[in-house]
């Protein structure tokens, strides 16, 4: 009699919840908080583009800023779902950014950031800011950081650290459809 009761209440509660399809589970663009204008980048040396960017040039486009370094695990973690989404969005108008932030002396050297942007396969824009000016804008603290900007420079979703992947890319995709 016991289990009957158990798998009447169960059945009860798995037949009572709410069906949520993929779509419906995505986030409203408007659930993103408007976490205010972002500071620019003013960094000068930049690897895989021909000339630096700069965020006034990228609105319309969504950008996301990863604050890294390449000596970091927990960085190189996160390489694999950056590269993807960059495979994946990047002609939908997302603009990946690896802000290069050293944590040890061996990190600072432009020979070997480039050996390991080679190394790690990284196709996306990155910019070597060894002495710290982005990561002071954006008063970062911790390695690895994202921050995903809206297609009118506003900050709208931050993520420390490794995981949260479906999440993120759930808001990639809810920033990307909002209009400009």
């Amino acid at each position: 009699m016991k289990r009957f009761l158990f798998g009447l209440i169960a059945f009860l509660l798995v037949g009572c919840a709410p069906m949520q399809s993929a779509e419906a589970s995505r986030p409203n663009p408007a659930s993103l908080p408007d976490l205010g204008p972002v500071p620019e980048l003013t960094n000068d040396t930049w690897l895989n583009v021909d000339a630096p960017l700069r965020l006034a040039d990228l609105r319309g486009k969504v950008v996301m800023i990863e604050m890294w370094t390449f000596g970091c695990i927990n960085c190189q973690n996160v390489m694999p779902s950056l590269k993807e989404w960059h495979a994946k969005y990047k002609d939908q108008g997302l603009v990946i950014i690896g802000n290069h932030y050293p944590e040890f002396s061996y990190e600072e050297d432009l020979t070997n950031l480039k050996e390991a942007i080679a190394r790690f396969d990284i196709q996306y824009p990155v910019t070597q800011d060894n002495d710290g000016a982005t990561w002071r804008a954006y008063q970062n603290r911790y390695w690895p950081t994202l921050y995903l900007i809206d297609k009118q420079g506003h900050l709208r979703y931050v993520h420390i650290g490794e995981g949260r992947y479906k999440e993120t890319e759930e808001n990639i995709k809810a920033l990307l459809e909002e209009e400009y």
